[in-house]
């Protein structure tokens, strides 16, 4: 089971805001350009720790701009080439399809049947027009089956529950509602799920 060390993007003005972003493209604050440095700084205490060199380590990002800025904020910390990572369509976020741009309770006016199904089950009913976290973890189980080593990864948060499920690390309903800081590094295998804030 190749280690993941897993970074969600830092704080855009819709997450200050409380706008699902999904698959819109919204750059950092300057907040989340802060906490992109914080977990980079982490990362690299971490990598110091483990005497892992972070030379010999995958990098990835989803390909959404706030994820890719953060790839390239903590690679400044950790000294390495600022574009020198790959981008994989199966690390973006899930789409929240009609719902992107509200906040929960623009949610629940404009679709009140579909917003309680989703509360009931937040794992497996999707947003109007958009995807479950159930159906991302198929694009989730792929991306994890093609690693060969030890691996960043800088995604978002729907992309981390779906990962966690997939890596058997956590069940699908306590998933589904597990908080995903910014400015932190998860680190996911054999040793389980262990949060660096």
């Amino acid at each position: 089971m190749p280690t993941i060390y897993y970074i969600r993007h830092g704080k855009t003005e819709w997450n200050a805001l409380g706008r699902f972003q999904g698959l819109q493209d919204i750059p950092l604050n300057d907040l989340g350009r802060a906490e992109a440095t914080k977990a980079g700084d982490i990362l690299r205490k971490l990598l110091a720790r483990e005497d892992r060199d972070p030379v010999g380590l995958g990098f990835v990002t989803s390909p959404l701009v706030r994820a890719r800025a953060t790839m390239e904020l903590t690679r400044g910390v950790l000294n390495l080439p600022l574009h020198d990572y790959s981008v994989d369509d199966r690390l973006r976020e899930v789409g929240y399809g009609h719902w992107e741009g509200l906040t929960l309770a623009e949610m629940r006016i404009a679709n009140p049947d579909v917003y309680a199904a989703r509360e009931a089950d937040k794992w497996s009913v999707a947003p109007p027009g958009g995807e479950s976290y159930a159906s991302a973890t198929s694009r989730l189980h792929d991306w994890y089956h093609s690693l060969r080593s030890a691996t960043v990864a800088v995604a978002h948060s729907g992309t981390a529950r779906a990962l966690m499920v997939v890596m058997g690390l956590q069940t699908a309903k306590a998933a589904a509602s597990l908080r995903i800081e910014q400015g932190a590094v998860y680190v996911l295998g054999e040793d389980g799920l262990a949060k660096h804030s």
